[in-house]
């Protein structure tokens, strides 16, 4: 009778063992999705509106400077899959960015700007680009190869992840909840001076349904896992009108004059990294 209980006992810590390891391992070698496919599938869950208008609160976090957080209002304007923009009217400046097909045009107080992409704004291209074909070619700018696809985990999910073999984080790759195909993650990794890696990280941490389409309400920016920016989206139009120019990148030109940057500044940018100059770009604009 104690021989029975002892192997009934070292049977069920047996059990409970592997249990364990089966709850926490995440199956590497089963059969994964291709990266064309799960953009598809992710592409198709966003809904079926043509066009967006989304209201939304962008804070900057000054973790250097350590002054706190500023907080201005941004209205972003979608016509998929290839038309945005965004606007920004604040106490201390104006700021417009127009993405029309594969031309962006940026306006700031009432001048265009030299070619200044900020890379904070890339977040907007895995909701804008409603075409796998569009979509992968635009990833495909951005470092992330479609040809490689694994599974993984994020904080308790487990989820698909485009362009790497987990748990690698040194290339740039998306992350897709397996459940939702809705993505929660985004890294974008390029080699900077000096051999440094240098990488900003979405994160769509929040998702809501408006009129039967998901648009993520929150999305949190950083860069080595240090919040630098973060969106709090307050109300979605699922059927707004726009002017027939709203988008005309041709007509805004035409409307503003230019403004390149003076030689002080392009000196003073010398060095950085793409992402350093973006927030010394937005400190700039904002401060």
């Amino acid at each position: 009778m104690y021989n029975y209980l002892r192997l009934l006992k070292n049977a069920f810590v047996i059990l409970f063992c592997l249990a364990m390891v089966l709850c926490c391992y995440t199956p590497a070698n089963c059969y994964v999705l291709q990266g064309p496919h799960l953009l598809d599938l992710m592409i198709k869950k966003y809904g079926n509106a043509k066009k967006l208008l989304v209201s939304q609160n962008l804070i900057f976090y000054d973790n250097i400077r350590q002054m706190g957080a500023v907080e201005i209002n941004e209205t972003l304007s979608y016509v998929f899959p290839e038309e945005f923009r965004s606007d920004i009217l604040s106490e201390n400046t104006q700021k417009i960015h127009v993405v029309s097909k594969d031309r962006t045009l940026t306006i700031i107080d009432g001048k265009i700007a030299d070619d200044f992409q900020s890379v904070f704004d890339i977040y907007k291209d895995l909701i804008l680009y409603r075409s796998r074909i569009l979509l992968q070619k635009r990833l495909d700018m951005l470092g992330v190869d479609g040809s490689i696809a694994s599974l993984g985990r994020f904080r308790g999910k487990i989820v698909y992840i485009v362009g790497a073999q987990y748990p690698d984080e040194s290339a740039s790759q998306v992350w897709i909840d397996k459940d939702t195909f809705r993505p929660i993650r985004w890294i974008i990794s390029k080699k900077a001076g000096n051999g440094r890696q240098d990488a900003i990280e979405f994160r769509y941490v929040q998702w809501k349904m408006f009129d039967n389409n998901w648009y993520p309400i929150r999305i949190e920016i950083y860069q080595d896992d240090t919040l630098l920016r973060e969106i709090v989206v307050d109300n979605i139009d699922t059927t707004p009108s726009f002017s027939e120019d709203f988008f005309n990148i041709k007509k805004l030109q035409s409307t503003y004059m230019e403004a390149g940057p003076g030689k002080q500044e392009q000196s003073d940018q010398e060095g950085l990294s793409e992402i350093q100059k973006t927030i010394e770009e937005f400190k700039k604009i904002y401060r």
